[in-house]
């Protein structure tokens, strides 16, 4: 073999090896920051990664919400209409927030099966519900 043609062949083999590192990069890079959307039945059952992220939804449970202290620590609890998990929050909670309204939560489920919040977002009006609830509420009610 010539050297120039075995140098292309380097070169070329390097460029696939860079190729497929860099795609392994970005594939993990995507992987880690994909939130998935669970209902509450789903983590009520363990269906839901404890200690990772991801996004809970559902309808805040009238008279579910208490603030133990002075703090910013709001409790309360969501249900599809068929399983209900407790959620903390530390922090300042939409304008929209109340009992009986659809939310959508971020954060991660802790050892004492409490879902911890790291933020809130409640829907902008009374007739706007987020897909992922409404499909999970739907999907509650075929079950019964």
């Amino acid at each position: 073999m010539k050297p120039a043609r075995k140098q292309r062949l380097i070169l070329i083999g390097l460029m696939l090896v860079g190729l497929g590192l860099a795609a392994t990069f970005a594939l993990q890079a995507f992987n880690e920051n994909l939130m998935y959307f669970f209902s509450t039945t789903d983590v009520a059952t363990g269906k839901a990664p404890k200690n990772s992220l991801f996004r809970l939804g559902g309808m805040v449970i009238k008279g579910s919400v208490e603030r133990p202290d002075a703090g910013l620590l709001v409790k309360f609890k969501l249900s599809d209409f068929n399983k209900e998990v407790p959620v903390e929050y530390s922090g300042i909670l939409p304008d929209l927030f109340r009992e009986g309204q659809g939310i959508v939560a971020k954060g991660k489920l802790d050892e004492r099966g409490v879902f911890v919040a790291e933020e809130v977002l409640a829907k902008h009006d009374e007739n706007y519900m987020p897909p992922e609830v409404a499909d999970s509420l739907k999907k509650s009610a075929e079950q019964k």
